[in-house]
């Protein structure tokens, strides 16, 4: 009889950590050591499970590069010992956290799922307990003794997502998260159903684990309205040692075409500047020279980002400046799919 999957949660911080001191009426932190007596559910779950918290739990607004860090060390440290592994954090910051993770993690052979709730664990009406429990049975799935995840996802109100194309869209309904142009991998409801078909395929064993570590945070999000001034792009492509810049566009990736935009766009790519083109749009693609709008980043060099998500942009951004490329690589590399976060024709 094979051994029963080893769960290791990490709590990092967020709503779903937290517990109501019913004579006060505030929140504090709960002790995940003692999960099993907040939700004896999950000792009918067929794994073992364990725990692990950060010393200091951190809002999500507080979260950066230094946590994304901290997270991937407790995997790294662990992943020889757990087969799947279930990460809390704050939701406002989750799409962020979760798309930099699966830059950061190479050959990942194991699930890893990132959840919260937007409300705490001791609320009645909690949404914590399912999205929790999910996440665990969704962490420990195998099959022909191997897992059926091998990827970084987000799991939020009966769906399963890939991680890197997420973007959160409600601060108050529990369907918090979409994937606009990515399917969900799994759907939660009587039986918890895998789309089997749109799973990233599983990394050869042989593979070795590739944890990358350095991020280049010297990036901006641009992010484009009606009546943007020169001042104020200029000030921003200005920035000191500014290395990369999410540039989001309207629609198919529009912009301006006066000539002082693309000239003040074109002069921070010549400084070395990565210049990326996301669309502000929930969903679509960047289709660069698609309009006449779109027709001068194309020519002065600007990067599609194709159907990225800005969260996954960012992230992507980070880890390849990171990487010491040439130009025409950067640019391949952006432009290619190496965790599933991007759709290749």
């Amino acid at each position: 009889m094979a051994n029963k999957p080893n769960i290791l949660i990490v709590y990092t911080g967020g709503t779903i950590g937290m517990i109501k001191d019913y004579k006060t009426g505030a929140l504090k932190a709960f002790d995940f050591s003692r999960i099993i007596d907040k939700i004896p559910e999950l000792e009918q779950l067929d794994c073992e499970i364990e725990s692990i918290s950060f010393d200091e739990p951190i809002d999500s607004s507080n979260m950066n590069t230094e946590y994304y860090i901290n997270i991937v060390e407790i995997i790294e440290a662990n992943y020889t010992n757990f087969d799947g592994f279930v990460i809390l954090t704050g939701s406002d910051t989750m799409a962020y956290t979760s798309s930099a993770i699966s830059f950061m993690i190479e050959n990942l052979q194991k699930p890893i799922i990132f959840t919260g709730s937007q409300l705490p664990i001791g609320d009645l009406r909690t949404d914590a307990k399912e999205n929790l429990i999910t996440s665990i049975e969704i962490a420990a799935s195998r099959r022909n003794n191997k897992p059926i995840i091998s990827e970084v996802c987000l799991y939020f109100e009966y769906k399963l997502y890939r991680a890197n194309r997420t973007t959160k869209i409600s601060a108050e309904q529990f369907e918090a998260f979409a994937s606009k142009n990515y399917p969900a991998l799994a759907e939660s409801g009587v039986h918890l159903n895998f789309n089997e078909n749109v799973l990233l395929e599983f990394v050869p064993v042989d593979q070795q684990l590739i944890i990358r570590k350095k991020l280049v945070t010297d990036v901006v999000i641009l992010k484009l309205f009606p009546g943007i001034t020169e001042i104020v792009v200029a000030a921003i492509l200005n920035i000191k040692n500014l290395k990369g810049v999410v540039l989001e566009t309207y629609g198919a990736g529009n912009a301006p075409n006066k000539p002082w935009f693309l000239d003040l766009i074109k002069k921070a790519i010549q400084d070395k500047i990565k210049v990326v083109n996301v669309t502000q749009c929930s969903g679509g693609s960047v289709i660069l020279g698609h309009y006449d709008t779109s027709v001068g980043l194309k020519s002065i060099g600007v990067i599609s980002g194709i159907d990225m998500t800005t969260e996954s942009a960012i992230a992507k951004l980070m880890y390849l400046l990171s990487e010491d490329l040439t130009d025409k690589s950067f640019k391949n590399y952006f432009q290619k799919s190496l965790r599933g976060e991007i759709s290749e024709k």
